[in-house]
């Protein structure tokens, strides 16, 4: 259900604004889509796990407040961003 080590280091390389950048919300929201995308492909077969629904909804809500606030701060970073993603419509 986890994103494994290699897959978090392209995950940073992709969306890093600078080397070593590691809590820019670019990469924050990239890391959760990443897990949020896994944690959906988990509940396709185990539809019964609530406990893990209601980390995947933890989840969600946290890369939603981390959107909210990139786009309160630059709007070309965010669409940028959601473009990348492909999240949003």
């Amino acid at each position: 259900m986890s994103i494994t080590a290699e897959e978090k280091a392209q995950v940073l390389k992709d969306y890093a604004t600078k080397e070593g950048d590691t809590g820019s919300p670019e990469v924050q929201v990239a890391i959760l889509t990443k897990r949020i995308t896994a944690l959906t492909e988990h509940f396709k077969t185990h539809k019964k796990d609530n406990h893990s629904r209601r980390g995947l909804l933890k989840l969600v809500a946290q890369r939603r407040k981390l959107l909210d606030y990139l786009r309160g701060k630059d709007e070309g970073r965010y669409q940028d961003l959601i473009k990348r993603l492909g999240i949003r419509r």
